[in-house]
């Protein structure tokens, strides 16, 4: 599998008592899908995924896999703090049809660098493309880059890597070391174009649900040589993720300016609480200034 362009790590549409709004989710898809993304991601960060319960996350994987209907790439977030959790989430993301699963590096405990690949390696038993997502912000470490190569090399389901770490000295290692077997995607939207330019092939972007087609159309400047219209387009990208990611709760920003632009996010599922006050009056201005409202 070869993954290139902008993936949208989807965000789950809750009403006030924790529910899905499906018809929301589909309409979410629909709108990303016509601003041309290459794929979507259900159950990740974003979409809130350590809030879904198994069950619930077989159910958006379905969702998901029939509402892309093959316009774009089904991918499922399948990352848990256990080997064992995280292989039953993966086989269950093979079953409802998902074309690859984008899986964190374990979490609460810190693992070393043999267990991390250990527990790449036993994935292996599914057969399903995995793409490692390495989260310092949430998993309170940064894969070595040594660690992926040898993934790489010796897991042969690797498919791609998203790195949200933001440090473009651990990006260009890994393009150095494993560029050449796997797409090393940006899971940092302020990377999206340093990332293409050190020779990535894209981004699973948080920003890309808000403001997809800006993401598309950095991929696609960046392609046809137009690298001046490349950095407008990482200048908005930045903006928005300055405003939605650094300053404010990310996923009760993401719902509220996707609703403030009509289109229905939903709340975040407790105890996440959607913004209000000044955190709100911010996203409006954002989004009045980049002329999205």
């Amino acid at each position: 599998m070869e993954l290139k362009g902008i993936f949208v790590p989807s965000v789950t549409p809750f009403d006030a008592e924790g529910g899905i709004i499906w018809e929301a989710l589909g309409d979410l898809i629909d709108f990303w899908i016509g601003a041309g993304v290459s794929g979507v991601v259900g159950n990740a960060s974003t979409g809130e995924g350590p809030y879904l319960s198994r069950e619930e996350k077989r159910e958006v994987l379905g969702f998901l896999v029939e509402r892309v209907d093959g316009r774009a790439k089904a991918i499922a977030g399948t990352g848990a703090m256990s080997t064992r959790e995280t292989i039953e989430l993966t086989r269950d993301a093979a079953d409802a049809g998902a074309e690859a699963a984008l899986v964190t590096t374990p979490f609460f405990f810190k693992p070393t660098d043999e267990e991390i690949f250990q527990h790449f390696s036993a994935l292996s038993s599914v057969d399903l493309p995995v793409i490692l997502y390495n989260v310092p912000k949430f998993t309170g470490y940064s894969v070595n880059p040594r660690v992926v190569a040898r993934i790489a090399e010796e897991c042969g389901n690797l498919v791609g890597v998203k790195d949200s770490g933001g440090n473009p000295g651990t990006m260009a290692e890994i393009i150095r070391l494993s560029g050449d077997r796997i797409s090393a995607l940006s899971g940092a939207a302020d990377m999206i174009l340093p990332t293409l330019t050190l020779g990535g092939k894209g981004a699973i972007v948080a920003v890309a649900n808000v403001i997809p087609e800006t993401c598309v159309d950095l991929c696609g400047a960046f392609k046809a040589g137009e690298i001046g219209e490349a950095g407008r387009h990482q200048h908005r990208a930045s903006f928005v993720n300055k405003v939605l990611v650094r300053e404010n709760p990310q996923i009760a920003a993401i719902k509220a300016a996707l609703n403030m632009m009509g289109r229905d996010a939903g709340v975040p599922r407790r105890p996440l609480l959607p913004l209000t006050g000044e955190a709100e009056r911010s996203v409006s201005e954002a989004l009045r200034q980049i002329d999205l409202l």
